[in-house]
């Protein structure tokens, strides 16, 4: 983030050119800034924020790098870039400083720390005349509603009038128009016998509860705005969610405008979500429940129990009237992500056909045909309940807390929303590396029962030996399962619709595929079996296995078996009918290996294992070889003639992957944009 605005003593100084820092800005423009003004402000940021938050400065005293909350961060940016040192501020005000002689003073100064609830902070420090200053940062709304008097261009307070009023909120709405954070900043004088604890009568936090006495009738000094520019890959990562079905909502604690502005930036509100799509994109545009603040989301939300006073219950009728079209939560809290979660996970809407088809035909919304989804970002400690209920929670691993990640199923290491694409796209890599694998598994256990059993009925033998039946299953398959396991995440799964809750993991697609396999198996298995040593003129296998003899019948029958899952295990590389079951195979180096291995065992196998795994003890000739090979190759084109029967039976399904249109279809992810 990084401060690139602020109004202070009448005058607002907006610094557009990205390669100008605004304290050089304010510095150079408009003859700069009384000295006193500037005092007050640097002191300000310098006394009102974390311990935790740092600049770190190398040998030269040059900006190297910086921790902590990001807001106060690009605050103390600030402050240096003005020329202040905040550090030597902080450890030289009594009341705030841990370091040497001040640090025993320290109980004498106060912090009142930010929550969602006050949407402020304050830190009181003794004043060396008696009595204590405090400095107050949070909510422009907030800020301005409890000062009388404001800061004037020689840094002398005066009184509060409605055009000046009518300035700050003006300016503070121009800051979030261009997706700025509005912070505002105040402070006020205290008598030295001010009780700090003191809860005020008149004033209430933005949750209803008392204020405290001592944030009230304060002095504004003036309003920053801090940028926090989308990375460049996120609109992009959010359109890939849209594409693969997952719906993105925005869930901050910014105020509306801001939260409009980011979220149209992003993509999460499109043109269609404006009542004028050509008009202006800001809040009071948009079409209804399209963005919500959390105090008006919570009164529709909750109703009052009647049996019980205080107490609220959650009303899912009224949920689900808002959330297929809630895009944006502004001046929200953790609670309501919490009951996001809830609610969402909860919903049955998806049963309604009546009201399913109104959103689709009136609004363009397609409900997902089955409970949601629900993915919910945090990196807060008051984050944790909700990224618990939520069905998948990502914590920040880098500004989250350790509570958050505790609470979390996956921590994003770069706290990147394009990681959260990433994770998806591995997510159903996993899914379809496993129904890759049971495709190929049950193909061949499906052919091999049935030739065995086939063979042991008429023969009263098996044409594949137990020793043959245990490479087959045991060996080749564990390596197909690394091979069809080890297949990279591609884009194209992205492209595809979410898969339903309810529905089964061996698809209707992939029953027609094994079986359609398994027949041409079993049927080559079976011509083999039952004329093969006829118009290859050689001894039939039963008559060979009487006479303990290895049986070149049952070898050939046994190497085009396996041949056949070999060249099938290609074709499994692909569940939904794909033309070219080559594509990307060379991509995945692991699968080549372990196919060609298998291929040169396969080959020693017959050619040298006579004993062991009671083949042929010469092995198999050059034609044998032939014919075995070729049989096995078939599986290719076959597979090419399965999915042409496929689609004549079912010509709604297409071969390969269809996108998704509508990004309001199946997970509802959300995002939070503290």
């Amino acid at each position: 983030m990084t401060a690139r605005a602020l109004w202070i003593a009448f005058e607002d100084y907006v610094c557009s050119d990205p390669s100008v820092k605004l304290g050089d800005y304010i510095k150079t423009h408009g003859g700069g800034v009384d000295s006193s003004v500037l005092d007050l402000l640097t002191k300000l940021v310098a006394i009102d924020t974390m311990d935790e938050t740092v600049l770190y400065l190398d040998a030269a005293g040059d900006l190297e790098g910086s921790s902590g909350n990001p807001t106060e961060v690009a605050l103390l940016i600030l402050c240096y870039d003005l020329g202040v040192d905040y550090q030597t501020i902080r450890n030289s005000t009594k009341g705030r400083s841990d370091q040497g002689e001040l640090a025993k003073y320290l109980h004498e100064g106060k912090q009142y720390g930010f929550s969602s609830a006050r949407k402020m902070m304050s830190w009181a420090v003794p004043n060396e005349n008696g009595g204590y200053r405090l400095y107050c940062k949070g909510a422009q709304e907030v800020i301005l509603g409890r000062c009388n008097q404001i800061v004037g261009k020689d840094g002398l307070p005066v009184e509060i009038t409605a055009d000046h009023r009518a300035e700050l909120t003006q300016t503070g709405l121009s800051y979030t128009r261009r997706g700025m954070r509005c912070l505002g900043l105040a402070y006020c004088d205290l008598p030295a016998d001010v009780d700090l604890e003191t809860l005020s009568e008149t004033v209430n936090n933005s949750d209803g509860t008392p204020a405290f006495e001592a944030e009230t009738n304060m002095t504004a000094i003036g309003l920053v705005g801090i940028e926090d520019p989308l990375r460049a890959e996120v609109p992009g990562a959010i359109e890939k969610c849209y594409r693969a079905g997952i719906d993105v909502r925005l869930v901050t604690g910014d105020n509306p405008e801001t939260a409009v502005s980011i979220a149209y930036q992003a993509g999460i509100l499109r043109d269609e979500h404006f009542v004028e799509e050509s008009g202006e994109k800001v809040s009071t545009n948009l079409k209804q429940n399209v963005m919500m603040e959390g105090k008006a989301f919570r009164a529709a939300v909750y109703n009052d129990n009647p049996e019980e006073e205080g107490k609220k219950d959650f009303d899912q009728a009224a949920f689900d009237n808002i959330w297929p079209h809630l895009r944006v939560l502004a001046r929200s809290s953790p609670d309501d992500k919490l009951t996001l979660a809830h609610g969402l996970n909860q919903s049955n809407l998806y049963a309604d056909e009546e009201v399913c088809r109104d959103l689709r035909e009136n609004h363009g919304i397609t409900i997902f045909p089955d409970r949601q989804v629900v993915a919910m970002t945090g990196d807060g400690t008051n984050d944790a309940p909700a990224l618990k209920r939520a069905d998948i929670g990502f914590a920040m691993g880098v500004a989250g807390t350790q509570i958050a990640k505790d609470a979390a199923d996956i921590i994003l290491l770069d706290d990147n929303f394009a990681s959260i694409v990433t994770a998806a796209k591995w997510g159903r890599n996993v899914y379809a590396s496993i129904q890759k694998f049971l495709q190929f598994q049950l193909t061949v256990n499906i052919a091999a029962v049935v030739t065995a059993l086939v063979g042991a009925f008429v023969y009263q033998t098996s044409p594949l030996a137990a020793i043959q039946l245990l490479w087959v299953n045991l060996l080749m398959d564990s390596l197909a399962s690394l091979a069809l396991a080890s297949e990279p995440p591609v884009d194209s799964l992205l492209e595809r619709p979410p898969v339903n809750r309810t529905e089964h993991m061996i698809t209707r697609r992939m029953w027609v595929n094994m079986l359609g396999q398994a027949a041409y198996q079993i049927t080559v298995v079976m011509v083999l079996l039952f004329e093969g040593y006829k118009f290859l003129d050689i001894e039939r296998g039963d008559i060979d296995e009487d006479n303990k003899i290895n049986s070149i019948h049952y070898t050939i029958i046994f190497n085009t078996f396996v041949w056949m899952q070999l060249f099938n295990e290609i074709n499994c590389r692909n569940l939904n009918g794909e033309l070219n079951v080559f594509k990307g195979m060379f991509n995945n180096p692991l699968f080549v290996a372990i196919l060609l291995v298998t291929m040169v065992l396969q080959a020693l196998i017959v050619q040298f294992g006579s004993v062991a795994f009671h083949v042929s003890e010469n092995g198999l000739s050059a034609r044998f070889w032939a014919l075995s090979l070729g049989l096995g190759v078939g599986s290719l084109p076959w597979q090419q003639v399965i999915n042409v029967v496929y689609m004549m039976v079912v010509p709604n399904e297409s071969t390969g992957t269809e996108a998704t249109t509508n990004g309001e279809k199946s997970e509802s992810r959300h995002t939070n944009g503290n």
